[in-house]
């Protein structure tokens, strides 16, 4: 019995201190082909509007949060607000311009191409 009111008493000491939304670093996939660069972070539950992506100076910042609608007492919570942030280094020869982004099902993926000086190409050899 008195177990039980231990645990009450905890929550109750945890519930009225002011946490702080952790941050946490999303799991990324990158491929890279001779058009551009393609990245998948996975952020489960961040909606497109809670998602912020900056490019500058060969530099790319990625960060999202997300927001958990909660209604009646904690029971038991594993499963909470976060904060994602990742930054990667980024070749000075993307094409910042014609950068696209989408969302599905919690993965974010961004399209990074390539400018065209940045491409391979085939150098033809004439005959003299």
């Amino acid at each position: 019995m008195s177990e039980r009111k231990d645990i009450t008493t905890r929550q109750e000491s945890i519930s009225e201190r002011n946490i702080k939304i952790p941050t946490v670093a999303p799991l990324v996939d990158i491929y890279e082909n001779d058009e551009e660069i393609l990245l998948h972070a996975d952020m489960p539950g961040v909606k497109k509007e809670e998602i912020t992506i900056n490019i500058d100076n060969g530099r790319l910042e990625l960060s999202g949060i997300r927001k958990m609608e909660t209604s009646g007492a904690t029971g038991w919570e594993e499963f909470g607000e976060v904060e994602y942030q990742r930054v990667f280094s980024v070749p000075q020869s993307i094409d910042v311009g014609k950068v696209n982004a989408e969302l599905s099902d919690g993965v974010l993926k961004l399209h990074l191409p390539k400018a065209e000086a940045a491409k391979p190409r085939v150098i033809e050899i004439k005959a003299a």
